[in-house]
């Protein structure tokens, strides 16, 4: 079948989930660990399991308030955050030519919320359009050359359900603007049934904040939009009844949206322009809530709204919508608020509506920047020294992790049975812990404090076996180290979403649990533990997962002859002296377990340059 898929613009390995924000200019771009770049900086072999393709075809062409956004919402709708783990999503079609190139790395970079490996459009003049706008002229014209070369040949586009796994049709001149969640990526309501919705499920319907911009949608596009809704909406005698916070995505955007008059613009509006990074998306701003407990709604267009992701408030309810909605929002302040239809009173009690946006998808003026921010790597990096202080607590020099035993893990300690979704989020939270980044044994204090434990129903309170009491799980964990006891944590399907984060794998790896039991993993989360040396096993029977209890002691058996394809086995012994054997499978080829057997990768990477 891939004779005839050709796999344009090369490819590119990146450490972060949204590195797939590149198909958008063509390129198989995919989100891999720390540990993959590694091998792959160091000159070794990088493996992927062969990807399945999901076509989806797109007609008609977008306009008003529908926005490229709208797409992968409505495509996350239809997937869910695990329908397109281990699959390479296409989108192709007169609709997909039809959409800018920023507006194509939009729906490439959410990509990452429906557990794809990576997602691609195919090389079009839109894409030539904004590489000479980018000071890349001459890849434009060699892209023009070999244009033929760049997608897929005729015959995949005549009878694409032939060459694809699975197959997806949307006609843009239908699509709708989407509002996503609250707590997931996935949960799609149209604009047209959101005040419904909020009805039925209750959820809060004033818009405290509204946020735009961050990787995922402050390209100039996105912004010029905006800024039209805002000037429209101040014409007309409106201004945001929301907080509403701009974070541009690079320095270049930021100098020419304000050279241009669009942060003047949302300024008189009422906006607030942060920095230019992550921010919000992440955790990292400065959240004004009375009280930190009440339901409350957010909503942004980032890519990620899981419970505490924004703000670390399991009160808010987060939902993601194209910036376009999310402005409209914030001049509204409230939840079932559809500007294709829904009228507004201005300061002079006036119904007015707010006009469709128009916005530019270059700047006519060309980029600009003073500074970009990049500073290069010395051209002889022979002679450089890294140095940390031994009192650093945001710096820590890694050590190797030891190697495996030889034997089976026996007496191992159940620290958490995580239920429902349990990302990456969940197991090493973002927001203010960033700082400790590197700093291993400091920012491991924030491990799996936001997975909800089976047993009580809360977070961050799990029960420590040695003595019978409740703690956080850090604490726990940290206890069964100091005592030589390992341990074991469960979870549920597609553990490990969300963010590339390496130090969900590198935290428990650290702490001393031994292995992650689970009904499925997201892909990136299951090599990242791999690569670290931790045994990354799920249940055959998904049924068995209930058969875990709180006071199991939990034995694996037949890592002796640990090998690919071959089911391990878990005991689990109950503290009614009973005992269950449950069969377990894992994914492990004969080099991953040799990082099993080595304690990890970097360990059998760095005993093979020392040959």
């Amino acid at each position: 079948m891939l004779e005839n898929y050709a796999f344009p613009g090369g490819m590119m390995i990146g450490t972060d989930s949204h590195t797939p924000n590149a198909g958008g200019l063509g390129m198989i771009a995919i989100g891999v660990g720390g540990a993959d770049a590694v091998d792959v900086m160091a000159g070794l072999a990088w493996e992927l399991k062969m990807p399945k393709l999901i076509g989806v075809k797109l007609t008609g062409k977008m306009s008003g308030w529908t926005s490229a956004k709208d797409v992968i919402l409505k495509v996350a709708g239809i997937l869910t955050v695990k329908g397109g783990t281990g699959a390479i999503v296409e989108y192709f079609g007169e609709g997909a030519e039809s959409l800018s190139c920023t507006g194509k790395g939009t729906i490439c970079n959410m990509g990452a919320e429906i557990g794809a490996t990576c997602s691609i459009f195919s090389y079009d003049n839109k894409m030539g359009d904004y590489l000479r706008g980018t000071d890349r002229a001459d890849v434009a014209s060699l892209a023009d050359s070999i244009k033929q070369h760049l997608r897929s040949d005729d015959e995949v586009y005549a009878n694409p359900e032939a060459y694809y796994d699975q197959l997806i049709e949307i006609n843009l001149d239908e699509l709708e603007p989407y509002v996503n969640g609250p707590f997931t990526p996935d949960l799609a309501t149209p604009i047209s049934q959101m005040a419904e919705a909020v009805k039925a499920n209750g959820w809060p319907e004033n818009v405290e904040v509204a946020l735009i911009g961050s990787c995922t949608n402050s390209s100039y596009e996105d912004i010029s939009r905006s800024a039209a809704i805002a000037e429209d909406a101040m014409a007309k005698g409106l201004k945001a009844k929301s907080e509403f916070t701009i974070t541009p995505g690079s320095e270049m955007v930021r100098y020419t949206i304000e050279r241009d008059g669009f942060l003047d613009t949302f300024d008189k509006m009422g906006g607030v322009v942060l920095a230019n990074a992550c921010g919000p998306c992440i955790g990292q701003w400065a959240r004004h809530i009375d009280d930190p407990t009440r339901k409350n709604t957010i909503v942004t267009s980032f890519n990620r709204n899981f419970a505490k992701r924004n703000d670390g408030l399991a009160s808010t309810h987060a939902f993601v919508a194209s910036p376009e909605i999310v402005t409209a929002f914030a001049i509204s302040g409230k939840l079932g608020f559809n500007p294709m239809k829904d009228k507004l009173v201005n300061e002079n009690g006036e119904e007015v509506m707010l006009a469709e946006p128009k916005g530019l998808e270059l700047p006519v003026k060309g980029f600009a920047v003073e500074d970009a921010g990049y500073q290069a790597p010395a051209a002889d990096g022979s002679n450089v020294n890294v140095i940390v202080h031994p009192d650093s607590k945001r710096l820590q020099l890694l050590a190797p992790f030891a190697p495996w035993e030889g034997t089976d893990l026996r007496g191992l300690r159940l620290l958490i049975k995580a239920f429902g979704k349990c990302t990456t989020d969940h197991i090493s939270m973002a927001g203010p812990w960033l700082k400790f980044r590197g700093h291993l044994d400091n920012i491991s204090d924030n491990m799996l404090i936001g997975a909800i434990n089976a047993f009580n129903n809360e977070t961050n309170k799990v029960k420590n076996q040695l003595t019978g009491e409740y703690d956080a799980v850090p604490a726990v964990q940290r206890h069964y180290k100091a005592h030589g006891v390992g341990s074991i944590v469960v979870g549920d399907e597609n553990y490990g979403e969300g963010s590339s984060r390496e130090h969900a794998a590198m935290e428990p790896r650290h702490l001393g649990v031994r292995a992650i039991l689970v009904k499925s993993f997201a892909r990136i989360h299951e090599t990242n533990l791999k690569k670290q040396g931790m045994l990354a096993l799920t249940f055959d029977n998904k049924a068995d997962y209930d058969k875990i209890k709180e006071d199991d002691v939990i034995d694996i058996v037949g890592l002796n002859t640990f090998a690919p394809g071959v089911p391990l086995t878990v005991v689990l012994h109950h503290s009614d002296e009973s005992t269950h054997e449950i069969k377990v499978n894992h994914t492990y080829n004969e080099q991953q377990i040799e990082w099993f057997k080595a304690g990890g990768a970097l360990n059998v990477i760095r005993a093979e340059f020392a040959k």
